[in-house]
């Protein structure tokens, strides 16, 4: 595990290492962003059942938006990582 860490550090140094690190915490970061969003839509379901149609337009279209938003970013931080 350390060992993991140390190369984790190392390719942090350098330019290259801190991109590619951005877009992998875009990803995580859009992962964990519509998990919370599909939950907190559950949530609102559950409570008001007869509102589910307007949730659930509300809920794909909000993590359409948060998943373009990953996507640009990981695109980006991969293409400063490449070059």
């Amino acid at each position: 595990m350390s060992n993991i860490l140390l190369q984790a550090a190392e390719a942090a140094t350098t330019g290259h290492g801190i991109a590619a690190l951005g877009a992998g915490l875009a990803a995580i970061g859009a992962g964990m962003g519509i998990g919370r969003i599909g939950g907190s839509a559950l949530e609102s379901i559950a409570r008001q059942p007869e509102a589910a149609n307007d949730i659930r337009a509300n809920m794909i279209l909000t993590a359409a938006l948060v998943e373009g938003a990953a996507f640009f970013a990981m695109v980006v931080g991969l293409l400063v990582a490449i070059k």
